[in-house]
């Protein structure tokens, strides 16, 4: 009987060992959680300064620093349409240190088109929340016959493949969703990809192209002017920058939806704790008027949420985008 005792014994002291070092392990994460941050943070913007991702960035990552007490450093990672911040991210260390805003095409689309990725959008991050949504918008010249989704289908059914559609280039957000235009309508209109939405526009103007998929921001001004004609918006409800503008969804095609969004991410394996503080002050700082004021002026809208909603938004783009490029065959090397 005493073996038996001893033996259950000599046995237990393992279990024991490791059942008091996951404690501690549990209890160093915890303490590093509530000291966190205890140095500066680095903020990675996978796009040059200027554009929508660098903007967003610079208007909210003072407040977050504010509300963090800590000092956070902006890191334009520029490169491959996004993928090497992305990249570089995805291989910071999990401590929360290190976080970076994505987009539809670094998270949705570019991993899809390619067929070797330096990072798994879904594996290889902790999505903190979603920030931004925006519609896109369809636009055609000024004078054009086609004023609505009715008239460019039923021009499109008449002569497949001799209308076209521009966009800011091969693997863009309105390349994809015109892709995704041509096999819910069941038409062929042909695309012409371009080096960004101004020499889009400049095309459009000269009756180079039939329509142009591209932002709101891009189309705003020459709207105004009366130089081009919005006929169609892409999210399902209207757009605040268009009210009177209907949407795909409400001209024939229930459930057509394409946006371009921003969100936060942290490399995979920070701390639920840090996740939650982060989320928690930045869907604070998302709701003071002054950066709602500066955000709302790039046509989107604020779309703060949990950690779990960013993480089951970010897995639904990734299935439904890789779905629309294979179906279309679309590849980097291709238009």
């Amino acid at each position: 009987m005493k073996r038996k005792i001893s033996a259950g014994i000599f046995h237990a002291v393992p279990l024991l060992v490791l059942a008091l070092a996951l404690c501690e392990e549990t209890a160093g994460a915890g303490a590093g959680a509530q000291s966190y941050p205890a140095r500066p943070i680095r903020w990675i913007v996978p796009f040059p300064p200027g554009g929508s991702t660098d903007i967003y960035s610079r208007v909210l990552a003072p407040k977050l620093s504010e509300a963090l007490a800590q000092q956070i450093v902006i890191d334009n990672r520029p490169g491959a349409g996004g993928a090497l911040g992305a990249e570089l991210a995805a291989k910071a260390p999990g401590d929360g240190y290190t976080i970076w805003m994505g987009q539809t095409n670094n998270l949705a689309i570019g991993p899809a088109l390619r067929a070797k990725n330096a990072y798994d959008p879904v594996r290889d991050y902790s999505p903190i929340t979603l920030l931004m949504k925006a519609p896109q918008v369809y636009v055609v010249i000024a004078g054009s016959p086609l004023a609505s989704v009715k008239d460019v289908v039923a021009a499109a059914k008449k002569k497949p493949g001799e209308l076209t559609y521009g966009s800011a280039g091969v693997g863009s957000s309105g390349h994809i969703s015109g892709a995704l235009f041509n096999m819910t309508a069941g038409v062929d209109i042909t695309h012409v990809p371009y080096k960004g939405a101004s020499p889009a526009l400049i095309d459009l103007r000269a009756g180079r192209i039939t329509l142009l998929n591209t932002s709101l921001a891009s189309a705003a001004q020459m709207t105004k002017e009366g130089k081009i004609k919005p006929i169609a918006t892409t999210g399902l409800t209207r757009a605040r920058m268009l009210p009177d503008v209907p949407t795909i969804a409400e001209s024939g095609y229930p459930g057509f939806e394409t946006t371009s969004w921003h969100g936060m991410l942290a490399p995979a394996r920070v701390s639920p704790q840090i996740i939650a503080r982060l989320n928690g002050e930045l869907v604070k700082v998302l709701a003071q008027p002054q950066v709602q004021e500066k955000l709302l002026s790039e046509g989107g809208d604020i779309t703060p949420s949990t950690p779990q909603q960013f993480a089951s938004f970010l897995q639904a783009e990734v299935t439904k985008w890789a779905k629309v490029i294979k179906q279309a065959g679309i590849t980097v090397e291709g238009s």
